[in-house]
């Protein structure tokens, strides 16, 4: 969607200090960039897949191609693009039939299937908690089929991953509204329209465009986006102590991914 992403890659990856850089993409044009993606710097990938049946997969994203989708996964493997993700959001009465389909990418392709509770970002806004499949039901359906066994969980990280007893991959469980992570959270966003998103849950944001198209110095920039951080919510766990439930926020689409 974007041109010259490479070029955007590249220049991000060549700023001093600067250790990673991944995408998250649906990888609807992905085969054909993964050999200049790399080339230019990027070592990650995270590809959003819902499903594995095309007429399904073709629903969920509006007329979205499967198999050139899973074409992009195996090129970029073969471009030796890693960590390599699938994220793939669980919801109830819709894909929840596919989580052990999912989990054989895994188990067969040596790559991290990342099964994420349903969160209130869609575009449509029919979000409800009963639609929400918890990781731990995701974790259960799995072990009737595979053994996992449980990682130490990384400081900050956003999933709590399982290696396969006897498969390649690993499996990674987000559970974002059932038991947040919020406790030791570091992540801060910077939306596709300029703002400073500290926190996904909250519908607040911090616009830094007016002083990045402006004539703001250093110093200014990084005080401003030191006042967005300081006023970050307090997460999903203390909004829902305090509202019991939660409402629609924002399609994700806004923020990037």
């Amino acid at each position: 969607m974007r041109r010259d992403i490479e070029r955007l890659v590249a220049l991000l990856s060549s700023i001093p200090g600067i250790n990673s850089v991944s995408m998250t993409t649906n990888g609807f044009a992905r085969a054909q960039k993964a050999t200049v993606l790399k080339q230019a710097g990027l070592t990650g990938l995270t590809v959003s897949l819902h499903s594995l049946k095309p007429e399904r997969f073709s629903q969920i994203t509006g007329g979205g191609p499967l198999d050139r989708v899973l074409d992009g996964i195996r090129e970029a493997k073969t471009n030796g693009i890693k960590p390599l993700k699938i994220n793939a959001v669980i919801i109830r009465g819709c894909n929840e039939d596919e989580i052990v389909d999912l989990a054989s990418l895994a188990f067969f392709e040596d790559v991290t299937v990342r099964f994420i509770e349903y969160m209130p970002f869609d575009g449509q806004q029919m979000w409800g908690m009963e639609k929400v499949v918890s990781g731990k039901e995701i974790v259960s359906r799995l072990q009737d089929h595979y053994e996992l066994a449980m990682e130490p969980r990384e400081s900050g990280s956003t999933a709590q991953i399982y290696r396969f007893a006897d498969g390649k991959g690993k499996i990674g469980i987000i559970t974002s509204v059932t038991e947040p992570f919020c406790g030791d959270c570091d992540r801060i966003r910077l939306s596709a329209d300029g703002k400073i998103v500290p926190c996904l849950f909250d519908k607040t944001g911090f616009d830094l465009k007016p002083l990045l198209r402006g004539v703001a110095s250093d110093k200014e920039l990084e005080d401003f986006i030191i006042s967005a951080v300081r006023q970050k919510a307090p997460g999903v766990e203390t909004l829902l102590k305090k509202y019991e439930k939660l409402e629609h926020v924002r399609p994700m689409h806004t923020i990037g991914g």
